[in-house]
């Protein structure tokens, strides 16, 4: 796109892609089941092409705007953070959108509430209204998330009182507040690590992943991710407190424990001993987990619920192999068919551990990149990955990227996976993907407009 742009021009471009996603997901979003419109009804399809509209001219105004942040005169950190909020408004309101987990957090909240045992079953021993909401794979699996977020989802089940629409909202103001606290820490880890704080936010806050999943999807990752920046700050002058923040964002989701070795070379580096390094971190890290733990009330079931089973139709790289060679074996009439997924997964596992490994040898000098990196391995080579999944380590990466060709190239996945998802968080068939196709391709012609009009000539002005 050659057009030039301003900062207003960027916010108001970005803003209408942000409403056009709002006004879609009225009727093509992840929506309750009583308010659940048919895929092929002229509402459901106008709404389809509407979010992908939206997502066009939002991913065309994240990309301008990275222009300006690369120029002679880049927008400032503040001025940032206040395009972010005008982008993110339109959401606050707006149904959930591309996934449908932000009914399990509150199924399951109301479970912890309620004293059942989340990690025993899942959210069809509750029953009720609320049960129905969950995505029909996940009403029977247990919680994978750590007892931190689950005290926070609990806390919002009793205050709601389980009323779905107070609950969404509660939900999406947990999320706001980890984007909150995402958006604090990365011009702080920028700094720290020797890179552009506006560049970090560009990238780190304000690219569509942030947006469509975060803030519209209301993901827990928000909070994790929030948390753990917080922590990585912390632990360079006050590496306990930065301990503590990253266990607790571990206690949301498990991969941020990995950001226990960047506290642990934070220390070193700033001149503590390796030993004393790891035990005064691996003490406060058990402390916070046993505290938490007996706080949220919830046991420690959460350890044997990281082997959550993963969607079946998951296409991560080792599901993908996994579906492929047991399709190979059944058609062999090899009774090892059975064993392909669970093998590729394994193996998945082993390569994302020797991947951390050489990643940490190599950068151990500079932890938050390393951390980054890892996270990025885990979510790209784990067994399962979903869109956001990915923000795990394009976060730490757009602090601590060491060279403009490594944040393009992060930007160019976050721009493509932002596309990846339908609204409505299911199976695309191939009416949706042309519905969804067709949105994108009016937004390109729309930006294509706005491109020619900029560049044609004013009457009565001359060269």
């Amino acid at each position: 796109m050659a057009f030039p742009a301003d900062l207003r021009s960027c916010q108001v471009l970005g803003l209408a892609g942000t409403a056009f996603l709002a006004l879609g997901g009225e009727t093509a979003g992840a929506l309750p089941v009583r308010d659940l419109l048919a895929p092929a009804s002229a509402q459901a399809a106008l709404g389809l092409v509407g979010v992908y509209f939206g997502v066009v001219l939002l991913t065309a105004a994240w990309a301008l705007l990275g222009r300006l942040v690369r120029g002679p005169r880049p927008p400032t950190p503040r001025a940032l953070l206040l395009v972010l909020a005008v982008w993110a408004a339109p959401l606050l309101l707006a149904p959930p959108l591309f996934s449908r987990d932000v009914y399990s957090y509150l199924a399951q909240g109301a479970m912890v509430d309620a004293h059942m045992d989340v990690y025993a079953g899942g959210p069809d021993r509750l029953g009720g209204p609320l049960s129905d909401e969950v995505a029909p794979m996940w009403r029977h699996t247990g919680a994978p998330y750590g007892p931190a977020f689950l005290a926070v989802a609990s806390a919002l089940s009793g205050f709601t009182r389980g009323e779905l629409p107070a609950g969404l909202i509660g939900m999406r103001l947990v999320a706001l507040l980890g984007v909150a606290l995402m958006a604090v820490a990365l011009p702080r880890l920028a700094r720290l690590s020797g890179a552009d704080p506006a560049a970090a936010l560009w990238l780190g806050a304000l690219n569509p992943l942030v947006l469509l999943h975060l803030v519209a999807g209301a993901h827990n990752d928000a909070l994790m991710l929030g948390l753990l920046g917080l922590g990585l700050v912390a632990a360079g002058r006050r590496p306990a407190v930065g301990a503590v923040l990253v266990t607790l964002a571990a206690l949301v989701k498990a991969p941020a424990a990995l950001g226990l070795l960047a506290v642990v070379a934070l220390r070193v580096r700033s001149g503590r001993p390796p030993l004393p390094a790891v035990l005064t971190t691996t003490a406060a890290a058990v402390a916070t987990t046993v505290a938490a733990t007996a706080a949220a009330g919830t046991g420690y079931g959460w350890i044997g619920a990281l082997d959550t089973p993963v969607s079946p139709h998951n296409w991560a790289l080792s599901s993908l192999l996994g579906r492929a060679t047991g399709a190979l074996l059944t058609r062999l009439d090899s009774g090892l068919a059975p064993l392909a997924v669970p093998a590729w997964h394994l193996f998945g596992l082993a390569v994302t551990a020797v991947a951390v490994l050489l990643i940490w040898v190599r950068l151990r000098p500079r932890p938050v990149y390393a951390l980054g990196l890892s996270l990025l391995a885990v979510a790209v080579l784990g067994p399962a990955i979903r869109p956001w999944y990915v923000l795990w380590g394009l976060f730490l990466i757009a602090a601590a990227a060491p060279s403009a060709p490594v944040r393009h190239r992060v930007a160019a996945l976050a721009g493509v996976l932002a596309l990846a998802v339908l609204p409505s968080g299911g199976p695309a068939d191939l009416e949706q993907l042309a519905l969804a196709v067709s949105g994108g391709v009016l937004g390109l012609v729309v930006l294509w407009q706005a491109h020619q009009a900029a560049q044609a000539p004013v009457p009565g002005r001359t060269a």
